[in-house]
């Protein structure tokens, strides 16, 4: 099915600094960078045919201008006002088709940053699948786009102003207001850059396997159960509690009694960029004294945090700068190859559990190895969801046991921790 759309606005502009921190990722993790494709599946509400559902994404692509920007050469954008847009239509099964949708990487220059597909039951739609370029949305903007679509399927229209765009986020981060919150950021990053280890996991691990990148996914209601009391006993989110233990450990097993770590970070903090469809995440720099009681660590990681997320709204050309300033100084490559993402929308909050709630959890931990490929562009990242906690490596300095190892003693950290 073909999806036409005619929009009033287009023009050209450079990367906003989320588009940017994506590309330059994209560029270090090719050819295997359909590792950051990305898709949700909206459930349509009523009984709508294909006609109903292609008017309304005709109507989404034309609000939100990063459906319909493609790569520049060198790396700009382009808002292009009209084009066309293939749906296929499928009786699949809509898990299946996302993944199907999303193992190939995009054509960044020729491609559509979006596609599409169908699943009907007869003449009526049941499912719409949208794959997400990570230039043209984050996981936050792609819950933009999907709110949208069901208001579009419901309401024929999404009341209220223009949706913002890209191009005007890029031209207010060229502008006096935009610089000034980049030097903030870059007075960060110069300071902690001074301070921390070169990299995290510097050593090889003697057992590389082939391909090199493994993502492991642990599924544990006991550490689920852990973080929520060690958040109500110590006034944290569950989210600052994660990325504590994480760095904790990730000192433990590169040998470093300081992390440095980058957590990926939403940057939704201004009004207007609530509700945009565009990737404003960025990695922002966590650095953090993991040596002593796990108590006194966590005490540290919420300023340490703060801190962090206010950095990741940051120009990358100044953080490039700064890390080659920092580099030549030591006369050794800097940079922590070493992220954490809380994929979660929501925090679920602190909650009391006892000791017997945690032996009656630890049972059901389970561990499987989801995924394996040759190139990444960090070593070492670990991705909270709302299906468990897993950790992508590079077994070259992480090896597949201690992947396990890490992951199953993150569990045994938080767990003896909510115990005292």
């Amino acid at each position: 099915m073909t999806i036409r759309f005619a929009a009033p606005d287009s023009g050209t502009a450079p990367l906003t600094w989320g588009q940017r921190a994506i590309w330059e990722a994209v560029e270090r993790t090719a050819p295997d960078d359909h590792y950051f494709n990305f898709g949700r599946v909206l459930k349509v509400p009523g009984r709508r045919s294909v006609t109903d559902v292609t008017t309304a994404l005709t109507a989404l692509v034309e609000r939100h201008g990063a459906l319909r920007t493609r790569l520049t050469d060198p790396p700009g954008q382009r808002l292009e006002a009209t084009g066309r847009l293939t749906a296929e239509i499928t009786t699949g099964d809509p898990g299946k088709v996302l993944a199907e949708l999303a193992a190939t990487r995009f054509d960044y220059h020729a491609e559509w940053p979006l596609r599409v597909a169908l699943v009907v039951d007869g003449d009526v739609v049941t499912h719409v699948v949208l794959v997400f370029c990570h230039l043209a949305a984050d996981g936050l903007g792609a819950e933009v786009a999907l709110r949208d679509l069901r208001t579009l399927l419901l309401r024929g229209r999404v009341p209220g102003p223009a949706a913002p765009r890209p191009l005007d986020l890029a031209a207010w981060q060229a502008g006096a207001e935009g610089r000034q919150v980049a030097g903030a950021a870059a007075a960060h990053w110069e300071r902690e850059h001074a301070l921390m280890p070169a990299t995290m996991f510097a050593a090889v691990s003697g057992d590389p396997a082939d391909p090199p990148i493994r993502r492991a996914l642990l599924r544990s209601p006991a550490l689920h159960l852990a973080v929520r009391a060690i958040a109500l006993a110590h006034r944290a989110s569950t989210s600052t509690v994660l990325l504590a233990a994480t760095a904790t450990l990730a000192g433990r097993f590169s040998g470093s009694d300081r992390c440095a770590m980058l957590p990926i970070v939403g940057n939704r903090f201004r009004r207007d960029t609530l509700g945009i469809v565009s990737t404003l995440s960025q990695e922002g720099l966590f650095t953090l004294d993991v040596d002593g009681p796990f108590t006194g660590v966590l005490r540290a990681a919420a300023p340490a945090a703060m801190r962090a997320y206010r950095s990741a709204y940051h120009d990358p050309a100044d953080r490039a700068r700064i890390v080659r300033d920092e580099s030549a100084r030591r006369g050794t490559p800097v940079h922590p190859n070493c992220c954490f993402n809380d994929l979660r929308f929501a925090d679920p909050g602190p909650a009391a559990c006892t000791p017997a709630d945690l032996d009656a959890a630890l049972p059901e931990t389970a561990l499987e190895w989801q995924m394996s490929q040759d190139k990444l562009n960090c070593r070492f990242c670990v991705h909270v969801s709302a299906h468990g906690v897993s950790l992508t490596a590079d077994t070259r300095h992480l090896s597949g046991a201690d992947i396990e190892r890490y992951l199953l003693g993150l569990e045994d950290l938080l767990v003896e921790a909510a115990r005292r």
